[in-house]
């Protein structure tokens, strides 16, 4: 079958890793970022908000740059990555985790934010005074009551890295079989005239984020129906 050609079936895979390790990264982030900066006030908040938010404004090839100056092999990280953990980031599939990883925070930490800020905080008074901590209290009662807007960022992340193309081939380049993802192989592909394996590849992408973002409406809808007729 065609769709096992390696031009097809090496970037499928490839994208589907990298979104996978992206979007966890990204949720563990957006959770500390979006609980810090809903619960504290300090000096600086504002300015912290901007530059998580800023990759979602940026032009991808820009974030791809600085990603490059900062994790290439004379940049701050790149050194002290290479040094102490001897990793490579740049011109690696890891790269293409790191770029997608950053442009997918702010989707998951505006996701987030948005689920605590409409937490009900009764409930969890209510908890503390019953004698739970308050990482108990996170865990039993914020997190449970903030899951739609959880969802929401994981499948929007998820959608956001897998389309990922500017910052990924800023960063991690394309090399077949290594680091080139579906957006990249879709370019390259029209690019040397391969209408094929471009055609399938857009295909695949567009079906996969089509059943991912539907899936996402219905089971927000049934869940609203739902507490409506548990209030009603």
């Amino acid at each position: 079958m065609y769709l096992l050609d390696q031009s097809v079936f090496q970037p499928i895979l490839l994208s589907l890793k990298v979104a996978l390790m992206a979007t966890l990264f990204s949720l563990v982030i957006g959770l500390v970022l979006a609980r810090l900066l809903t619960r504290k006030d300090f000096l600086g908040k504002s300015l912290l908000e901007s530059l998580i938010i800023l990759p979602m404004v940026l032009p991808p090839s820009v974030t791809g740059y600085l990603l490059l100056v900062l994790f290439g092999r004379h940049g701050f990280m790149g050194v002290f990555l290479k040094e102490h953990f001897g990793l490579q980031i740049v011109f690696t599939w890891l790269g293409a985790v790191l770029a997608s990883t950053i442009v997918s925070i702010p989707l998951m930490y505006q996701n987030v934010k948005g689920a605590f800020l409409n937490v009900d905080h009764s409930y969890e008074r209510a908890a503390r005074t019953l004698g739970a901590n308050d990482l108990r209290v996170f865990w039993t009662v914020t997190l449970p009551m903030a899951w739609t807007g959880i969802i929401s960022g994981l499948v929007l992340s998820f959608s956001r890295a897998l389309g990922e193309f500017g910052a990924t081939l800023m960063v991690a380049g394309n090399i077949p079989g290594k680091t080139q993802t579906i957006p990249l192989a879709i370019y390259f592909a029209v690019d040397s005239g391969d209408q094929k394996t471009a055609n399938t590849l857009v295909l695949v992408i567009t079906v996969f984020s089509l059943i991912l973002v539907y899936s996402l409406n219905l089971w927000l809808k049934r869940r609203n129906y739902s507490e409506k007729s548990k209030v009603s």
